[in-house]
């Protein structure tokens, strides 16, 4: 049997990047997928991709909670329940000192990469308590050990770090479990959209390779694998977890 049959599962900034990565993982091992992005073009694409699968489109901007709260009603209206949120949407731009950040850079950041969860808990937690589900979160590495030049991103995934750890302990009465994967440099649009503002781009490909200690910066699929161990009930005694897919980064320096 599929180690995610009949499971259903909400995700956020599905349409590309880790997010596309995961929605391929979830349906493969046998998920019902309802994925929101804002990205009309991409979700066109993963629909002519995953065509025949238990696949649920939704476009929508994860910082207007209306935009959340219908995606979520659909998503259940189509499959009936909601068994996992995985909260994957999220910005790194722009790679600044907070000094150099503008109100509305801090405030977009903030409401992408954290205020998403709010919207998703607060309009998906009631079928999820039904269900004895889960919440996955996509943190970042930084969220732990810091990044110059990137302080209001790095900001908002050492709150959600935090939070998916305070969101355990809320949650574990009704057996929701609450977990975050915390990838180091995986190459996605978002990462070549950061690679680009870097004062020496030509340079950053060597730069991402060197800083994990395995040698490489990977693709997406690496982080899909861990999320599709957290959502699957292999996990099942596993709650308040940053876990750490990063090929080591977070050790050290190398020689």
């Amino acid at each position: 049997m599929s180690v995610l049959a009949d499971k259903v599962i909400f995700l956020t900034g599905g349409a590309a990047g880790i997010g596309r990565e995961c929605v391929k993982a979830y349906l493969k091992a046998g998920a019902k997928v309802g994925v929101m992005d804002s990205d009309q073009i991409a979700l066109n694409e993963i629909v002519k991709e995953f065509e025949g699968s238990d696949l649920l489109v939704c476009v929508g901007d994860v910082r207007l909670g209306n935009d959340v709260r219908m995606s979520i009603e659909k998503t259940i209206e189509a499959f009936g329940e909601i068994n996992a949120i995985h909260n994957n949407a999220g910005i790194a731009s722009p790679s600044k000192p907070i000094d150099e950040t503008s109100e509305d850079e801090w405030d977009n950041l903030f409401s992408v990469n954290l205020k998403s969860v709010f919207w998703t808990t607060k309009f998906g937690i009631n079928s999820l308590k039904k269900t004895k589900g889960c919440i996955l979160n996509t943190s970042s590495i930084v969220g732990e050990m810091g990044q110059d030049n990137h302080a209001a991103y790095v900001a908002t995934k050492g709150g959600m770090n935090g939070l998916t750890k305070a969101m355990a302990l809320d949650y574990a009465p009704f057996e929701i479990r609450v977990n975050a994967v915390c990838p180091a440099g995986v190459w996605t649009p978002m990462l070549r959209k950061w690679a680009g503002e870097q004062s020496d781009p030509a340079q950053i490909e060597n730069y991402l390779d060197n800083i994990h200690a395995l040698g490489f910066c990977p693709e997406g699929d690496v982080i899909a694998d861990v999320a599709l161990f957290l959502i699957s009930d292999a996990a099942r005694f596993v709650t308040g977890c940053i876990m750490p897919v990063s090929g080591g980064a977070e050790l050290g320096y190398k020689k």
